[in-house]
């Protein structure tokens, strides 16, 4: 029987638990998730992509259903070369909504192969984003409850230089 293998793309500067609660979730569903890391993200990135990949996969070691990668180019090649045919995206409010929808209709008439699977976030994570975590870290505020611990030291130590 044939894997079912689905794609969670993203920047995850850094990953957080609203990432992570869609990772764990995906896994219910699909048989492997791979976690892009978007190399050609126009967002300011405060991790450079070596450290965030190694903090995904610091934070999923032990998870042989989760793999961590980077891509660049167009997101459905990069699903395909995955032989995957699922795109998960999680969406926190009606305002991700559009810009996902608009994404999604483009990759859809791009390729007919791929689906945009959208996942309503957890509620305790529905105001979470990384740039979020980034700005309060950045004032030294708390971000336990947001990140795993070994993410909070990272940011910890960035913004300490």
């Amino acid at each position: 029987m044939p894997r079912k293998i689905a794609v969670y793309p993203g920047s995850f500067d850094p990953i957080t638990f609203g990432h992570l609660d869609i990772i764990n979730r995906g896994l219910r569903i699909f048989d492997k998730v791979v976690i892009a890391v978007a190399s050609n993200s126009t967002k300011n990135a405060l991790f450079t992509i070596e450290e965030r990949i190694a903090l995904i996969r610091e934070v999923l070691a032990g998870n042989d259903r989760a793999k961590v990668d980077t891509f660049d180019g167009l997101l459905v090649d990069y699903v395909r070369s995955q032989q995957a045919t699922v795109i998960i995206r999680g969406l926190r409010a009606v305002s991700d909504f559009e810009y996902e929808f608009q994404i999604a209709q483009m990759n859809r008439s791009i390729t007919q192969d791929v689906e945009t699977l959208f996942m309503m976030t957890s509620v305790p994570y529905s105001y979470l984003s990384s740039s979020i975590v980034k700005e309060v870290s950045s004032l030294h505020g708390p971000v336990d409850g947001l990140v795993p611990p070994l993410v909070k030291q990272a940011l910890i130590n960035k913004f300490s230089s």
